[in-house]
């Protein structure tokens, strides 16, 4: 039989982690919100995607650049490095893009650029002889560009580090919302029937219904 002191004892440390686990609950609620109805809905649009049409917009224009900024690209014939700044800093004013330091291919008659991008794709080459500069731009639209932000493709390396603290507070979210339940479980019986609910239909699914 538990002794007042013990009783109290127990009272004291259920209602510390209670306030513990709320307060990380909520932060991490917090945190994660938008992110989580961003890749709610963007999951909804991937699950249909083939019934989603979209109508790809593409963007062609042929350039030719000035005599000194094609000497400029130098010697290189092979191998990928970026284009040089004075190249970038033209084709980004003549084209309304942002190049960047990204890799080039280069060989004997040609430097070629790829430039993939969330929801679409672009790239550009230049003739070495002439300066001659081909650039195309595909778009395919809205939805297409929130679906490829929830699979991480082509965004860079800040929505990679987004995405993975995005991923430790949904975790947080869930782990403390696991430790809550398992706190007010007596009180509320459905708890644990609907926790094992959640896990066994995505389970069976897996087992039985996909081949």
């Amino acid at each position: 039989m538990a002794t007042p002191l013990s009783s109290v004892q127990q009272q004291q440390s259920r209602g510390f982690w209670l306030r513990t686990l709320h307060q990380w609950h909520w932060i991490s609620s917090a945190v994660c919100l938008i992110g989580m109805l961003l890749f709610a809905a963007t999951g909804i649009t991937l699950n249909h995607a083939s019934r989603i049409e979209a109508t790809p917009q593409v963007v062609n224009r042929q350039l030719t650049l000035p005599a000194p900024v094609l000497a400029s690209l130098g010697e290189r014939t092979d191998g990928q490095a970026p284009l040089p700044r004075s190249v970038s800093r033209w084709l980004d004013d003549q084209l309304v893009i942002s190049i960047g330091r990204r890799p080039a291919e280069w060989s004997d008659g040609e430097v070629y650029l790829s430039m993939p991008s969330p929801g679409g794709d672009a790239w550009l080459s230049i003739d070495r002889d002439t300066g001659a500069v081909e650039y195309e731009a595909t778009t395919r639209g809205w939805v297409s560009y929130f679906n490829d932000l929830h699979k991480g493709r082509n965004a860079g390396p800040a929505w990679g580090w987004f995405l993975d603290i995005f991923a430790v507070a949904c975790l947080v979210f869930c782990i403390t919302g696991l430790f809550l339940l398992h706190l007010h479980a007596r009180q509320r019986r459905m708890t644990w029937p609907l926790v094992g609910l959640g896990l066994m239909v995505p389970l069976l699914i897996a087992l039985i219904l996909i081949h």
